[in-house]
């Protein structure tokens, strides 16, 4: 029930999104027997299957490689659509809709800069959901800090050998392929980053899946000598920071719009369940107590997603506070989707807590997106510094 002015195909688009996200995507995440790291692969196909993934591919990729011309390839509202996929897909199944991210989180770099026969060779197949991309940027002692990173990359003939290690890189150690950025070294800082596609198969690159609370497999990757050419770089030597910041600048709305659609199916449910619930000889809702807790919820969550709806719209215009724009609605979504799931859960009390309640699930998954892809407090570190550009 969203006051921003979404057309009316958009909507039902969206009622279509929940649906399948229930009916179809939901038991291929719910029956998967996977063991620790695994990828799930049948629920990666049915996204494909469905022409999901290539709609979060950039629109600059070309025409065959997952931009295909007319129905989600580019046009006004690209962001946007994003946006209302993957709150739709999060409201129904949060496995699908991370399964989907992440494969437009890896394969962006690829698609925006990598070479013509890089974009032949993997993109299609990205869409298609056959190749699991992975994009590999955090290090041990360089998480928020992108430009600390320290995976070396060393000249070597007419390329470059990456020797180190990169943790907790979604769909790691399981990806065919990752978005690498490496120190080159042509400045200090950020300034002496680049990034390559390393196929998981290159020669002294191994990993291994961390356990974690988080609801993506995520690994750990070590490079010894990895060889890359020049026909792997993404974008130019020393150019690596500007490749990740403009990837993740693309994504960090449709983050917010993630969150947005977790805490909507929070609220939902918190909803459903007080207007059931007898209490102290009345409907649970009827109690000023939680009525008060419930339209506090609705509020925040209506605010997060027109934050998330307005980044998404200046990102379609190529506004130049999309950095701004993108920071506060990834902020203010993830930190009212942990909210909103909280409260739900002390409305439903202690069934909530149970194995396999749906809140019991969004609880465990709502964590994750406050610290990856820019953690809160970043956000607010680049709000501030935008407020003084």
């Amino acid at each position: 029930m969203t006051a921003f002015a979404l057309e009316p195909e958009q909507r039902q688009w969206c009622r279509q999104l929940r649906t399948l996200a229930v009916e179809t995507l939901r038991p291929l995440a719910a029956h998967a027997d996977l063991p620790p790291g695994a990828v799930n692969r049948p629920l990666l196909a049915a996204l494909g299957d469905h022409g999901l993934i290539r709609r979060l591919l950039p629109a600059t990729a070309p025409e065959g490689a997952g931009g295909v011309p007319g129905e989600g390839s580019g046009g006004e509202n690209r962001a946007l659509e994003t946006c209302l996929l993957r709150e739709s897909l999060a409201y129904g199944c949060t496995e699908a809709e991370t399964a989907l991210a992440l494969q437009g989180l890896g394969a962006t770099p690829v698609a925006l800069y990598g070479s013509a026969a890089a974009r032949e060779r993997w993109l299609p197949e990205v869409s298609a959901g056959r190749a699991v991309a992975a994009f590999a940027l955090s290090e041990p002692e360089a998480g928020s800090d992108a430009a600390a990173l320290a995976l070396r990359a060393e000249p070597d003939g007419a390329g470059w050998r990456l020797t180190g290690s990169k943790k907790w890189i979604s769909n790691a150690p399981c990806a065919d392929f990752y978005s690498v950025f490496a120190r080159t070294g042509e400045g200090p800082g950020a300034r002496g980053v680049t990034a390559f596609l390393v196929p998981a198969d290159r020669p002294g690159l191994t990993g291994k899946p961390l356990t974690m609370l988080s609801p993506h497999p995520i690994g750990s990757l070590a490079f010894d000598a990895v060889p890359v050419t020049a026909e792997d770089r993404l974008g130019d030597s020393g150019g690596g920071f500007t490749v990740a910041m403009r990837t993740l600048n693309r994504f960090r709305p449709s983050v917010g719009a993630f969150a947005v659609g977790m805490a909507q199916s929070a609220l939902d449910a918190a909803l459903d369940h007080a207007a059931r619930r007898s209490a102290f000889g009345g409907a649970l809702r009827d109690l000023q107590s939680v009525g008060h807790q419930l339209a506090e919820m609705a509020t925040r969550t209506e605010a997060a997603r027109l934050l998330v709806y307005a980044a998404a719209a200046a990102l379609d215009r190529d506004d130049p506070d999309i950095a701004l724009r993108s920071a506060m609605a990834k902020l203010q979504a993830t930190e009212t989707a942990q909210y909103v799931v909280d409260a739900a859960v002390q409305i439903h009390g202690a069934a909530a807590l149970e194995l396999g309640h749906p809140l019991e699930h969004l609880y465990r998954e709502v964590r994750a997106p406050r610290i990856y892809e820019g953690a809160t407090e970043v956000q607010r570190s680049i709000i501030a510094k935008q407020l003084y550009a």
